[in-house]
């Protein structure tokens, strides 16, 4: 006990600011929206008046290269992209954390107490009230296919998806959905005949439903779809009811990490109960402790989809999908698949393919 107690005082001196001197800065690259995350670091700020926070909200290619190009290096690097997080910390990125928190957290969620998912997010379809007008909105995987093949005309051009080449969260998603349905590329081919708009982000596929531009959007982030709904009625969120992949939200501290004492006070903060609390009630992000109780909390998920929740695991598992013969193939495979109408159309028209989006 004595000696924790002098860990703290410890860790506190080295975190306090001089008399009259400044906080101690701390810089977190994250693929997150700021808007979203908020109240969590405002209460973080709140904890911590002694830490000065720069959190820079990026994509998840940007955040990933600047893991190995910043300098000085980032203190904190958080992304869904979860296979590009494992490669980092696989190839040393990541600094050990040796807390009681690090410790007690759930082995599912965490790799060599090194990078810990610290939230539970559902990937869900989301269309404009427009589109039930006209149909029966998709309720499965499956629902979407016969949606996207029966009603071409009505939907060509109106639904959007993730770019797999421009968004590492993205291309995850459809590795994913390629190991549990059997039917995936037909389902990426369907999309290409409708000449779905692959975007970069969430934000920018919500933004898009909204503006009447889209009336159907297929593998969003729920976090992000669930916040906008709320704000624009417009908008319908549906989780998936075959099966709905979960993705979790990364984290570790920097090997180089310039303020290495403030990182840890940070990525603790992000698992304790007090951070979990605040995911858990005051973002849909959904926290990932079993004692946290609130509207958005992996368990919540759980009692509400049941067995159709498909989590993407937090293991070694993942370094397969950044391997480059295999991202180099899917891609390929992609491109074919979603092309297939654009290259029919030309050989009909006997013409030259157009470029791809």
């Amino acid at each position: 006990m004595i000696a924790h107690w002098r860990r703290v005082l410890l860790v506190g001196l080295l975190l306090a600011p001089a008399a009259g001197g400044a906080a101690t800065p701390l810089v977190v690259e994250a693929a997150l929206d700021r808007e979203v995350v908020a109240p969590l670091l405002d209460a973080f700020e709140r904890a911590h008046p002694d830490i000065a926070l720069d959190f820079r909200d990026r994509s998840t290619l940007e955040v990933d290269a600047r893991v190995a190009q910043a300098e000085p290096a980032p203190d904190v690097v958080i992304s869904s992209a979860m296979p590009w997080q494992m490669a980092r910390v696989n190839e040393g990125y990541a600094r050990r954390l040796e807390s009681a928190a690090a410790r007690g957290w759930p082995e599912w969620a965490k790799w060599r107490d090194e990078v810990f998912g610290f939230t539970f997010e559902p990937i869900v379809m989301a269309y404009r009230l427009d589109l039930s007008r006209h149909v029966l909105p998709p309720a499965t995987h499956a629902d979407l296919h016969t949606l996207l093949t029966e009603q071409l005309e009505l939907l060509r051009g109106r639904v959007t998806t993730y770019s797999p080449s421009r968004s590492g969260v993205g291309y995850t998603l459809f590795q994913q959905d390629a190991r549990y349905t059997t039917r995936f590329w037909d389902l990426v081919a369907a999309m290409g005949d409708a000449e779905a708009v692959l975007e970069a982000n969430t934000r920018a596929m919500l933004e898009g439903i909204s503006a009447g531009r889209y009336w159907l959007g297929y593998n969003l982030l729920g976090s992000y779809a669930m916040v906008w709904a709320q704000e624009h009625p417009e908008v319908v969120v549906q989780v998936p009811q075959d099966y709905s992949l979960v993705m979790m939200r990364m984290a570790f501290i920097h090997r180089d990490a310039p303020q290495p004492r403030a990182a840890e006070a940070f990525l603790d903060f992000l698992l304790s109960r007090d951070g979990q609390r605040v995911l858990a009630g005051q973002t849909p992000l959904f926290s990932v402790r079993p004692d946290v109780v609130g509207p958005y909390t992996a368990q919540r998920l759980r009692d509400q989809v049941g067995d159709r929740l498909y989590p993407i695991p937090l293991n070694a598992s993942l370094l397969a999908f950044v391997d480059p013969q295999r991202r180099d193939a899917f891609m390929a495979r992609w491109q074919r698949e979603f092309a297939r109408r654009s290259r029919r159309a030309a050989a009909e028209a006997g013409g030259q393919a157009p470029e791809g989006r």
